[in-house]
C-alpha cells in the first residue's frame, strides 16, 4: 500500500469549517486517479523520487494546460512508494486568503490522519493566519522521523504574497519533516531562488513534460492507434511533445475513416484541441493578452517592437514575458524573441480569420514594412506575400541587392517557392529582375534574358543608388546567364558592368550586407571561362570568389568554385594542386553541411581522375560512383568530366570498347551548349587511348584529325597514335611542333618528354630516347605519375632494360615496367651489385663513356665542365668498383646498365 493512501480517515475533515464559515470539501485531498491510457514515464518518476530521497525540500512541476502535471505526480504518488506519506491540496482561488488556505491545509493533514495527539488549531480569521499556528505547524512537521510530502496541485492560483511567505516560513522551520510540491502553470511567488542556489529544489518544466516520439507511439497504441516510427515523430513534432494535444488530437482522429490520414490533416485540430486551448489558455488572459496574441500570430518569430507595431500598443515586451512566465504557450525564442506554440499558433490564426478576416492582409502588411526597415528582409517577404503586395517584395529584394539568396544560401528554396506565387502581371522593373532570377534557377536562360531585357526598358538610368542597385542587379543576372548559356563574352562584358556599379559608396554598404551577390557573379564568370577554355582568368575569378567571403550564404559557391579549379589545375597538369582543391571542395561541403543535391561533382571526380593517373584504380572508382549526379544535372561541365572520367577508368581496367562507349554521354549533353574545344580535345585523347588499347592506332589517328586542336595533349596524343601507325615523320613533325613546358605542369610535360623519347627511339637515338625517359622519371616520381609510363607502349619497357639501374632508382614504378633481374650463368655466380646506384646524370655520362668519348666531348654534348665530369667518372668507378674506363664498361653490361 503506498504512503498515499495510509491512514486517509475519509471524515478526518467532516464537519470542518473554514474561518469564512464555509464547510471544508474533501474533495479537495483527493489524489486524481489516473486513466487506463495513461503512460508512465520512468524518466520522470524517477526524478521525482529522487529529489524526495535527496536535500530537495521543493519541487516545482512547471508547464502549461495540459501539459500532464497533474496526472504524472499522481501516478507517481500511487505508485511509486515516495519516502513519506503523500498529502494532496487541489488549491482555489479563495486561498489567497491566508486563513482559508491553512485551514485547508491542517484539515489536508487530518484527512491522511498527520496529526500531533493535542491536534492542530487552525485560524480564527479568513483573512489571515495566527503565528502561533504556523509555529505549532512546523514544530510539529520537524519532529517527524519521515516527511510529510505535500502536493500543492493548480499552485497558479496562489497569488497572495501572504501565503506565499507562509508556506515559505513553514517550509524552512519544517526542516527534513517536509517536503513541497508545487504544480503549476507559473512560477508560485516562493522565494524560488534561494532554493535553487542552496541545491534543494527540482524542477520539471515543459520541455521535460514533453512526449518523446516513443511515447508518442505508446499513447497511440493505448488509445487503438497502433503509429509507425515515421508517424510518431511527425504527431510529436506537430504538438511538441503537448500531452493534452496528443491525447486530444488522436481521440478526434479515431472519430474518422481514416485515423491516421487525419492525424495530418489541419482541420484535425480545429476541433477539441481548438476549443480546449481557446478555454484554457486563450480565454484564461487578460484583455490586452488576448489581443496580442490574436494580431501576433501572424508572425513565426515575435519580438516586442514588432508587437507594438501590429497592436498600436508600446507596452508589448512586459505583456509578452508575462504571458511567458504564465505558460500561456508563449516561448523565448532567440534574443529578445518570442513564439507560439505551433497549435497554438493554428489555432489563433483560425479565430483571427474568423472573427476579423478583415485584418489579416493588413496585420501581414505591416509586419512586411516594420521587418524590412528592421533589417529583416528574408522575415518580411512571408508577408509581403501574404499580403499580396509583390511589387513591395520583388523591390525590396532589389533594392537590398538580395537577389543572390534566391539563387543561392539557405534560404534559396524557400524563397524561390515563394516568389513562385507571384503573379506573372506584377509590373515593375523589379518584378522582372525576380521573374529573371527564378527563370536562371530554372536554367531557363533565355527567358531570363528576355525578362533582363523587359527590365532594362523600364529602369531609369543608373544615377541614384536605388537605380545603381537596379542596374548592379540586372547586370549580374546577365553573368549567370552567360554562364548557362555557355557564353564567356556576355559573362565578361556583364561582369564589367557590375565592378562598375558595385564602387558606388552606398552600393558597396548593401553588397557587404550580401556577399552572396558578388560571389554569384564571380562564381558565374569563371565558370563561363572554364567552359570557354580561357583556364587563367577563369582561375582568377574563381579563385577570386572563393576568398570572397566566409558566410553561410555562400558555402555552396565556395563548394563549387573549389572543384572547378580542382578541374582546371588537373587540365594543366598538376595533379597534386589539383587533388588539394579537391579535397577542399569535399572538405567545404561537410563543414557546411551541404546536402548531396547542394554540392558538385567536380570534386570527387578530380580525386578519381588523379588516382587514374596514379593507378590507383580501386579509389578512383569509388570516387566515381560518389559523384554520380542525377540524370537531371543541368553542369553541363560535371556530366562532360564524369563521361570522359568513367571512360578512362574503364580503360585504364583493361575494357577499351565500354571506355568507347562511356564517351557517349559527351555527345549528349544535358543542355543544348555544344561543347567546346577543351571538352572535344579531352574526348578526342581518351577516345584515342581507347582505340591504341584496342591495336587500331588509324582509328585513333582519325579521332584526333576530326579533333583540331594546338593543345599539348593533342599533339601528344596525336604522335603517338602515328608513332602506332607505322608513320614515323608525322610523329617527328608533330614532336617538333610541341611548346616548351613552361606554363603546364608535370603531368603534362612528363607525357611530352615521354612522347619525344619514343620518337628519338624510333629514329635510332637510344640515348636520347634514355635521357628523355629519365627526365620523365625524375618529373613523375614526387606525383607518383604511373598511368603515362603504362599507356607509353612495350618500347619503354626496352629502354628501361637497357638501363636496369634507371628502373632500379623508381622502384615506385608498377612492377610491369620494370626489367628482370639478370640471369645466373650456369656454374658462375652473379655479378657483385653496385655499391652505390648510379644517379641519372651518371647513367648519362656512363653511356657517352661507353661510346668511347673523351671527357671534352662528354663535357661539351651534355653542357658541363670538364671537372664535373671528371667528378661524375670518379663517382662511377667508385660505385662500379672499377679502376678505369674499360673495366667500368665492362661491369656496366654485365649488370645492364647498358
Amino acid at each position: 500500500m503506498s504512503h498515499a493512501s495510509r491512514g486517509g480517515a475519509a471524515d478526518g475533515a467532516a464537519g470542518a469549517l473554514t474561518p469564512s464559515g464555509e464547510a471544508v470539501l474533501a474533495s479537495r485531498f483527493t489524489t486524481p486517479r489516473v486513466p487506463a491510457t495513461f503512460v508512465r514515464r520512468t524518466r520522470l518518476t524517477e526524478r521525482l523520487t529522487r529529489a524526495q530521497a535527496g536535500p530537495d525540500r521543493l519541487t516545482l512541476v512547471s508547464g502549461p494546460a495540459g501539459a500532464g502535471k497533474t496526472l504524472l505526480v499522481a501516478d507517481w504518488a500511487r505508485t511509486c512508494a515516495p519516502s513519506g506519506p503523500v498529502v494532496w491540496l487541489t488549491v482555489e482561488s479563495g486561498d489567497n486568503d491566508p486563513g482559508n488556505f491553512w485551514t485547508y491545509v491542517l484539515a489536508a493533514l487530518r484527512h491522511h490522519g498527520l496529526t500531533p495527539s493535542g491536534g492542530l488549531p487552525g485560524p480564527a480569521r479568513p483573512g489571515e493566519a495566527e503565528d502561533s499556528v504556523l509555529t505549532r505547524l512546523a514544530a510539529y512537521l520537524n519532529s517527524r522521523t519521515e516527511p510529510v510530502i505535500l502536493v500543492l496541485d493548480e499552485c497558479e492560483r496562489i497569488s497572495s504574497p501572504e501565503v506565499a511567505g507562509e508556506l515559505d516560513t513553514v517550509l524552512r522551520h519544517a526542516g527534513g519533516g517536509l517536503r513541497l510540491v508545487l504544480l503549476s502553470r507559473t512560477e508560485p511567488p516562493l522565494p524560488l531562488h534561494r532554493y535553487r542556489a542552496a541545491g534543494e529544489m527540482t524542477d520539471l518544466r515543459a520541455a521535460d513534460l514533453a512526449f518523446l516520439p516513443e511515447e508518442t507511439a505508446e499513447l497511440a497504441r493505448r488509445h487503438g492507434m497502433p503509429l509507425p516510427d515515421e508517424a510518431a515523430r511527425s504527431l510529436t513534432a506537430r504538438t511538441e511533445g503537448w500531452a493534452a494535444g496528443l491525447r486530444l488530437g488522436i481521440l478526434d482522429a479515431l472519430r474518422t475513416e481514416d485515423p491516421r490520414a487525419a492525424l495530418e490533416a489541419p482541420e484535425t485540430w480545429q476541433g477539441t484541441v481548438a476549443d480546449y486551448l481557446v478555454s484554457e489558455v486563450l480565454d484564461a488572459q487578460s484583455p490586452a493578452g488576448r489581443d496580442l496574441l490574436l494580431r501576433t500570430c501572424v508572425c513565426e518569430r515575435i519580438r516586442p517592437g514588432l508587437a507594438n507595431a501590429l497592436t498600436g500598443r508600446d507596452d508589448a515586451a512586459a505583456v509578452l514575458a508575462q504571458l511567458r512566465r504564465a505558460n500561456a504557450f508563449v516561448e523565448p525564442a532567440g534574443r529578445s524573441g518570442y513564439r507560439l506554440h505551433p497549435l497554438f499558433a493554428e489555432v489563433l490564426r483560425a479565430r483571427l480569420s474568423l472573427g476579423r478576416p478583415g485584418s489579416v492582409r493588413e496585420l501581414h502588411r505591416t509586419a512586411a514594412r516594420w521587418l524590412s526597415d528592421a533589417g529583416l528582409l528574408t522575415e518580411a517577404l512571408p508577408h509581403a506575400a501574404e499580403a499580396g503586395d509583390w511589387a513591395f517584395a520583388a523591390g525590396r529584394v532589389v533594392h537590398e541587392l538580395a537577389i543572390g539568396r534566391l539563387l543561392t544560401g539557405p534560404d534559396a528554396a524557400r524563397l524561390g517557392s515563394l516568389f513562385a506565387a507571384m503573379p506573372p502581371d506584377t509590373p515593375g522593373p523589379a518584378a522582372e529582375l525576380v521573374r529573371a532570377a527564378r527563370a536562371l534557377s530554372r536554367h531557363d536562360a533565355e527567358r531570363a534574358l528576355a525578362g533582363l531585357g523587359r527590365a532594362e526598358s523600364l529602369l531609369p538610368p543608373a544615377g541614384t543608388d536605388d537605380a545603381a542597385a537596379a542596374h548592379l542587379t540586372l547586370a549580374t543576372l546577365r553573368v549567370l546567364a552567360g554562364r548557362q548559356l555557355g557564353s564567356s563574352a556576355l559573362a565578361e562584358s556583364a561582369d564589367r558592368r557590375a565592378e562598375e556599379l558595385a564602387g558606388r559608396e552606398l552600393v558597396a554598404e548593401r553588397l557587404a550586407a550580401h556577399p552572396e551577390l558578388r560571389v554569384l557573379r564571380l562564381s558565374a564568370l569563371g565558370s563561363a571561362q572554364l567552359w570557354a577554355g580561357r583556364f587563367a582568368p577563369a582561375r582568377a575569378a574563381l579563385t577570386a570568389a572563393v576568398r570572397a567571403s566566409g558566410a553561410s550564404s555562400t558555402a555552396s559557391l565556395r563548394h563549387d568554385c573549389l572543384g572547378r579549379l580542382a578541374l582546371i589545375e588537373f587540365l594543366d597538369g598538376w595533379p597534386g594542386r589539383a587533388e588539394a582543391h579537391a579535397l577542399q571542395a569535399i572538405t567545404e561541403g561537410d563543414r557546411s553541411g551541404l546536402p548531396p543535391s547542394g554540392r558538385t561533382a567536380l570534386g570527387p571526380l578530380v580525386l578519381a581522375s588523379v588516382d587514374i593517373e596514379r593507378d590507383d584504380l580501386a579509389s578512383a572508382r569509388a570516387h566515381v560512383h560518389r559523384a554520380s549526379p542525377p540524370s537531371s544535372s543541368h553542369d553541363a561541365v560535371v556530366a562532360s568530366w564524369l563521361a570522359v572520367t568513367r571512360s578512362r577508368l574503364l580503360s585504364a581496367g583493361g575494357d577499351p570498347v565500354e571506355a568507347l562507349h562511356a564517351l557517349g554521354d559527351v555527345r549528349e549533353p544535358p543542355s543544348a551548349v555544344a561543347p567546346p574545344a577543351w571538352v572535344d580535345t579531352q574526348v578526342a585523347v581518351t577516345a584515342a587511348t581507347a582505340h591504341l588499347a584496342r591495336g587500331r592506332p588509324w582509328d585513333a589517328v582519325n579521332v584526333l584529325a576530326r579533333c583540331q586542336d594546338a593543345r599539348p595533349e593533342h599533339t601528344i596524343a596525336a604522335a603517338r597514335a602515328r608513332l602506332a601507325s607505322g608513320d614515323g615523320d608525322a610523329a617527328r613533325s608533330l614532336v617538333e611542333a610541341l611548346p616548351g613546358p613552361d606554363g603546364h605542369g608535370p603531368a603534362l610535360t612528363v607525357r611530352s618528354l615521354l612522347v619525344r623519347a619514343e620518337v628519338a627511339g624510333a629514329r635510332g637515338d637510344g640515348v636520347t630516347a634514355g635521357h628523355l625517359v629519365a627526365r620523365a622519371l625524375a618529373l613523375a616520381r614526387p606525383e607518383r605519375l604511373r598511368r603515362p609510363f603504362l599507356e607509353a607502349g612495350p618500347w619503354l619497357r626496352t629502354v628501361l632494360g637497357r638501363r636496369p639501374a634507371l628502373a632500379r632508382t623508381h622502384t615506385w614504378l608498377p612492377d610491369c615496367l620494370l626489367p628482370e633481374e639478370p640471369p645466373t650463368e650456369p656454374g658462375g655466380s652473379a655479378p657483385a651489385p653496385v655499391v652505390e646506384p648510379l644517379s641519372d646524370r651518371e647513367l648519362e655520362v656512363l653511356e657517352r663513356l661507353a661510346q668511347m668519348m673523351s671527357t671534352e666531348e662528354i663535357a661539351t654534348e651534355l653542357f658541363l665542365s670538364v671537372n664535373t665530369v671528371k667528378t661524375h667518372l670518379r663517382n662511377i668507378y667508385r660505385k662500379l668498383a672499377a679502376a678505369r674506363r674499360g673495366e667500368a664498361v665492362r661491369r656496366a653490361r654485365e649488370l645492364r646498365l647498358l
